[in-house]
């Protein structure tokens, strides 16, 4: 018997080697969706892999090969500007073969990344001349998906409330936040310190634009008790270095891991940090990390008001505080003063982290899309 067919599209090249959430989570989709028993046929890449990979999947449903879905994920560009030099060279590549897998009665959905470019910190960031080009191109990509999709798919439903214009591809939005990985865990820390202090806490992911640590390092540097270790870019640690210098004290270590090499710092800490800046778009992010820290079982200090701390609050895997200074050291004094509630939000980890592996995720597009 032949396995089951699905097509993943996304409209541009992936960076095998980055560890941004827009490399990793494709990836982790498309080995999700074979680990749950499909062939995968990918159109990716710039546009003239694109066009070479959607001929020949053309020329399969021609010849009777049945797909039984198609799931596309968003750029964070445009979709027509995605090419090397950002020119619309294909301008009806994409579109046009969704409107083909629609025409041949294969469900569509869509995973819409981020709607940073309704942002300041998109508009702080981007220069006017572009934003005339690409504002209307973003809101062109929505159109098209009003049109064309079958399933809208979100990080998470907050997102909704700066969609409005688009109700009608609203009522077809669905939540698909990131998943975890299937971790072994080890219970023998791997990481060497020169002392052995009551709290450890662990940072992975930016340090720059929308995200901030600077409040927490200033909070955790005055708590003698607490050791940080935050992971991050080298490049990145180099460029903003000289905000964090004031709090960086003998108890916080900055190093750059990344894949395999993180697991010993998972193993080392007992709680991890997901409180790491505010603002608008901040309150409806849903980071990898998040669910990474779930994936290694780390109850974890959050903000609330954001669509990340909703989560922790929602499954009790975690603590939600203001994102103010003070009610972030409260918070931890009262970790300090109490650490039976690390094990106990570990225990509620444990109870919901099979629902967020990334199977989970893949199974769900899966039951959607064949329903409909």
């Amino acid at each position: 018997m032949e396995n089951k067919r699905c097509i993943f599209h996304i409209p541009n090249h992936i960076d095998l080697t980055s560890k941004s959430g827009s490399s990793v989570r494709p990836q982790k989709m498309i080995q999700a969706f074979r680990e749950i028993g499909y062939d995968v046929d990918c159109v990716m890449g710039y546009g003239s892999e694109r066009k070479a990979a959607i001929r020949t999947i053309k020329q399969n449903i021609r010849n009777g090969v049945q797909y039984d879905f198609m799931y596309s994920e968003s750029s964070t560009m445009p979709t027509l500007l995605t090419e090397k030099n950002h020119l619309p060279l294909y301008p009806t590549l994409d579109f046009g073969f969704m409107k083909f897998c629609k025409k041949h009665g294969i469900k569509i959905g869509l995973f819409y990344r981020d709607i940073q470019w309704k942002f300041d910190v998109y508009t702080k960031a981007v220069s006017k001349q572009k934003q005339w080009i690409s504002l209307p191109m973003y809101r062109y990509d929505l159109n098209c998906y009003t049109k064309l999709l079958d399933k809208f798919y979100l990080p998470s439903l907050t997102l909704k409330r700066y969609l409005s214009e688009y109700q009608a591809l609203l009522e077809r939005a669905d939540v698909l936040p990131p998943g975890c990985n299937e971790v072994n865990l080890s219970s023998n820390p791997s990481v060497q310190t020169d002392f052995s202090l009551p709290l450890r806490i662990f940072y992975v992911g930016g340090i720059s634009g929308i995200y901030d640590l600077e409040m927490f390092l200033r909070a955790v540097s005055s708590i003698p008790q607490v050791e940080v270790v935050l992971c991050c870019r080298e490049a990145e640690w180099k460029q903003e270095s000289h905000r964090y210098q004031t709090y960086m004290t003998s108890r916080v270590k900055v190093v750059h891991a990344s894949g395999d090499q993180l697991t010993q710092y998972y193993e080392w800490a007992d709680i991890c940090c997901v409180f790491a800046g505010k603002g608008e778009y901040m309150s409806i992010a849903m980071p990898i990390k998040l669910f990474e820290y779930i994936g290694y079982e780390k109850p974890m200090i959050g903000t609330a008001g954001t669509a990340s701390g909703e989560f922790i609050t929602e499954h009790n895997i975690g603590w939600c505080v203001n994102y103010d200074e003070n009610d972030l050291k409260r918070c931890i004094d009262g970790i300090l003063n109490d650490p039976t509630q690390i094990e106990a939000k570990k225990e509620k980890i444990r109870q919901i982290k099979s629902h967020h592996k990334w199977t989970s995720r893949a199974q769900k597009v899966a039951y959607d899309l064949t329903n409909i």
